[in-house]
C-alpha cells in the first residue's frame, strides 16, 4: 500500500509530534505501507489565508489514500476534508484546543472546526486512550479511533552517578510544558544540592522561552538551571545517560513520548497527573512498589517541589523507581508495533479492490 502523509512545516522538528511522524515514516514499509512525505505550509494551528490555499491546493491535488496530520488537519474546513480523494485519515497526537494559553473563544472555536473536520475523515489515529477520550469529549464518534502508541526505541539505562545529582526536563518551551512549575518549585528546595537541565526548542513561543529565562534568574537559580536548547538524538542521549531524575510537570500530554524514553534510560519520573501522563506512567502505592514515579496535580508547584524533594533525600526509593520504570519500558511497544497497527487501519478503510490493486 502506499499513501501521501500530509505534515505542516518542518519535519525535522524536534518535537514529540515530528518525532512520530519521522519515526512512523521509516517503519511503515516494514509493515507493507509506503507513507510519502508531503510538505504543507509552516504556521499551523494559526495558518495565514495564504497557507490555507496553499494547502488546499496541494491536498486537492494529491490522488489516493492520505494521512493528515492533526496540527494541520483541526482547522480545515470539513467541507474540504469530504472532498479530498480517499480515503482521508487523521492523525490526532491532542485536541488543538487543550493547548495551554489559548482564550476561551480560540478554544471553542478549535473544537467546534476540529470535531467537524475529524468526523469528515474515514478514520483518526490517536497516540492514547486518553487522547481518544478526548476526542469523543468533543464529539467524534469512538468507531472512527484507532489508537496506536509510539514506539520506544531501546536504549541502555542511565549511570545515575550525578554529583549534584542532576534533574532532567525535555519539552518544547511552551505553556503547555510546565516549565515555570518546575522552576517555582525548584526555587523552593535550593537548600538541597542538585542541578537542573531543561532541554527542547525555544522558537515555538519565544516569548515565553525568555519569560522562563528571566523567572529562573529572577530565582536565583540562573547558577542551578540551565537552559540547552533543542536537542538532536545524540545530544539527547548524552542528556539522559547523565542524569538522575526525569520531570517534566505538563498541564496536558496526548502520550508523552519523553516520559517513556526517560523509563527507558532507568529514570524515576516527577510529572502532573494529567492527560495521558497516568496511563503511561506507573505509581504503584503511593509511588511505592511497582511505581515508576511520582504525580502531582498540575500547576502545583508546592507539590512538585516535595516529590523532587523526596527523591533527593532517598536514594533507596530513588533507585527502586528506577528499576521499576526500566522494567515498564522495556514492556512498551516498539515502532514495528506502531506501523502494523496503522498499516491496518488503512488496509481496513480501503475498498477490497483497491487494497489487492496496492498489494
Amino acid at each position: 500500500m502506499e499513501a501521501s502523509f500530509a505534515i505542516p512545516g518542518d519535519l525535522e522538528t524536534r518535537t514529540g509530534g515530528y518525532g512520530y511522524a519521522r519515526a512512523l515514516i521509516a517503519a511503515a514499509p516494514a509493515a507493507g505501507l509506503t507513507l510519502r512525505h508531503l510538505p504543507l505550509p509552516d504556521g499551523f494551528p494559526h495558518p495565514t489565508a495564504e497557507a490555507l490555499d496553499r494547502t488546499r491546493a496541494v491536498l486537492s491535488a494529491t490522488g489516493g489514500p492520505l494521512l493528515i496530520d492533526g496540527l494541520a488537519l483541526g482547522v480545515l474546513p470539513a467541507e474540504w476534508v469530504r472532498a479530498l480523494q480517499g480515503p482521508v485519515i487523521a492523525l490526532c497526537h491532542h485536541p488543538l484546543a487543550l493547548e495551554t494559553g489559548l482564550t476561551g473563544d480560540v478554544a471553542s472555536m478549535l473544537s467546534l472546526t476540529e470535531a467537524a473536520a475529524l468526523s469528515a475523515c474515514t478514520q483518526v489515529i490517536v497516540p492514547s486512550p486518553a487522547t481518544a477520550r478526548d476526542l469523543c469529549a468533543i464529539g467524534v464518534a469512538p468507531h472512527k479511533l484507532t489508537v496506536a502508541p509510539p514506539g520506544l526505541e531501546r536504549a541502555r539505562a542511565a549511570s545515575r552517578l550525578g554529583d549534584p545529582p542532576v534533574i532532567l526536563s525535555v519539552g518544547t518551551l511552551t505553556p503547555r510544558k510546565g516549565h515555570d512549575v518546575l522552576i517555582d518549585a525548584l526555587a523552593g528546595i535550593v537548600a538541597l544540592p542538585w542541578h537542573c537541565v531543561i532541554a527542547g526548542p525555544v522558537d515555538r513561543d519565544p516569548v515565553w522561552a525568555e519569560m522562563l529565562f528571566r523567572r529562573a534568574a529572577a530565582s536565583g537559580l540562573s547558577e542551578r538551571v540551565t537552559f540547552a536548547g533543542a536537542q538532536d538524538s545524540a545530544g539527547l542521549n548524552a542528556l539522559y545517560a547523565a542524569a538522575d531524575i526525569f520531570c517534566l510537570p505538563s498541564r496536558h500530554e496526548g502520550y508523552g513520548m519523553v516520559f517513556a524514553e526517560a523509563m527507558m534510560r532507568g529514570l524515576p519520573v516527577v510529572a502532573a497527573r494529567s492527560g495521558a501522563v497516568p496511563d503511561l506512567v506507573p505509581t504503584g502505592e503511593a509511588g511505592a512498589a511497582g511505581g515508576a514515579g511520582l504525580l502531582v496535580p498540575p500547576g502545583d508547584a508546592a507539590a512538585l517541589g516535595a516529590a523532587i524533594e523526596a527523591l533527593l533525600r532517598d536514594p533507596m526509593r530513588r533507585g527502586a523507581l528506577a528499576a521499576a520504570a526500566r522494567v515498564h519500558a522495556l514492556s512498551l511497544p516498539e515502532w514495528d508495533d506502531t506501523a502494523r497497527i496503522v498499516a491496518d487501519v488503512f488496509r481496513a478503510a480501503l475498498p477490497a479492490s483497491a487494497a489487492v490493486n496496492q498489494v
